[in-house]
């Protein structure tokens, strides 16, 4: 059975850092890119990053650039989401997803598989 459960999401004060881990089972971890999502309320899902199957490559959305960071270790097949300098616009559920593509994608439609998701809320 397919899983990936995210986990560390919380409130945070601006300003402040959160980790969000992704944890897979039941399918072959490092053949996939993984990506991470967050969904606003009344938003639609929005890419946020993706790192590749063997972790060499990361790709970010502008609006998170420079404050986030995408590492995986295989070994324990766990995808994680450093994220500095939070901001109350970073507030949404975080999703992640896992992708056959090997640098994963910014569409939603580029992914097989997916998370139930977490919170993030920063208060101003």
């Amino acid at each position: 059975q397919v899983q990936l459960v995210e986990s560390g999401g919380g409130l945070v004060q601006a300003g402040g850092s959160l980790r969000l881990s992704c944890a897979a089972s039941g399918f072959t971890f490092d053949d996939y890119a993984i990506g991470w999502f967050r969904q606003a309320p009344g938003k639609e899902r929005r890419f946020v990053g993706t790192i590749s199957w063997s972790g060499g490559n990361t790709d970010y959305a502008d609006s998170v650039k420079g404050r986030f960071t995408i590492s995986r270790d295989n070994a324990k097949n766990t995808v994680y989401l450093q994220m500095n300098s939070l901001k109350p616009e970073d507030t949404a559920v975080y999703y992640c997803a896992a992708s056959r593509r090997g640098q994963g994608s910014w569409s939603v439609y580029g992914y097989d598989y997916w998370g139930q998701g977490t919170q993030v809320t920063v208060s101003s």
